[in-house]
């Protein structure tokens, strides 16, 4: 319910929280630094760990054609760092589960750029959270006619369906469009099949967090990483999550290569290309983040890898990894 800047003030970065109060818009300072770097580092985590705390207790949850609220217990995490792990043990959906592991992400980068301030600054931007989870939570009470407390002593003001935040993460975590992408995914799933889900979609993010930079995408975050890394010479990779219920699908690492529609032309002076499947290995068991990782940050550094991995045979392992090829498209 609170949008952070920074501004220059007498040769420090002051930390502004701005918010809506009974009379309007107010900005209040939450502390200064001297080093504007690190200002920039801690106001882009506050504002995600704003946003991703306020927006699903903002709207409404709509699967299976109801109309019901999303939990709340996800803004114990805002002041209670021991507890911070339950924000990645639940199953209740896979868009509030997603929103759970970007909140614990935001939280951990504040707490990485906070090593490096003095413990007086420090302390300003932990009280800084304790008045962000108290605001919420009596605005949310008072929203729920559970309130025990004066209202009047609401600082901050919360509207449901109109959160006072910083919405773009970067990533659409936010955005309806997520949203909607992973509750149909999710539809008639049984509580078993979306707890597997919402497991694949935390290593999925993870991994895509730790290793594949904003050169990778998460085309859907609970199915599917694409990384095509530049001067990669038209090679591509995917890795895909099984179906859910489906006791025959595995974890798979596809290799493709982008063909130009127009046999006359070369790639890279080309009109349109087209996609096209060239090895797939698939995966004898669920990989960890940080393979998946590795594999991302291999290709990164040398893009034209993917190139060297579509020419693995059937049953050897792509170089450099323990991933084998279980079918060639052009065999």
């Amino acid at each position: 319910m609170t949008i952070y800047s920074q501004h220059p003030s007498r040769g420090k970065a002051q930390i502004l929280a701005t918010f809506q109060g009974p009379d309007g818009v107010v900005s209040k300072t939450v502390t200064s630094l001297g080093e504007s770097r690190l200002a920039v580092l801690i106001v882009d985590a506050l504002n995600r760990i704003s946003a991703f705390a306020t927006v699903p207790v903002s709207i409404h949850d709509r699967r299976a054609r109801r109309v019901d609220y999303y939990p709340r217990k996800h803004l114990a995490a805002l002041t209670d760092a021991a507890g911070r792990g339950e924000l990645l043990s639940g199953a209740y959906s896979l868009w509030y589960e997603y929103v759970c592991l970007r909140l614990h992400e935001a939280l951990a980068d504040l707490e990485s750029a906070l090593v490096a301030l003095p413990d007086t600054v420090s302390r300003a931007i932990r009280s800084e959270l304790e008045v962000e989870e108290h605001e919420l939570r009596a605005a949310l009470d008072e929203f729920s006619g559970t309130s025990s407390g004066d209202d009047s002593e609401i600082e901050r003001h919360w509207e449901f369906g109109h959160p006072f935040v910083k919405y773009d993460d970067g990533m659409g975590t936010l955005s309806d469009g997520t949203r909607e992408q992973l509750d149909h995914r999710e539809a008639g799933f049984t509580a078993e099949e979306r707890e597997k889900a919402v497991a694949d979609l935390r290593v999925l993010v993870t991994a895509h967090s730790r290793g594949g930079g904003m050169w990778a995408a998460l085309d859907d975050p609970s199915y599917q990483l694409f990384a095509e890394p530049h001067d990669s010479d038209g090679f591509y990779m995917t890795v895909q999550v099984p179906e859910p219920g489906d006791d025959n699908a595995s974890w798979e690492i596809e290799i493709g290569r982008w063909e130009p529609d127009d046999p006359d032309e070369e790639y890279g002076d080309h009109t349109s290309a087209t996609g096209s499947s060239v090895i797939v290995c698939a995966l004898p068991a669920a990989p960890s983040a940080d393979e998946i990782a590795c594999l991302l940050k291999a290709v990164d550094e040398k893009p034209l890898l993917l190139a060297e991995w579509a020419e693995t045979p059937v049953g050897a392992v792509l170089a450099g990894t323990a991933a084998a090829v279980t079918k060639r498209y052009d065999a």
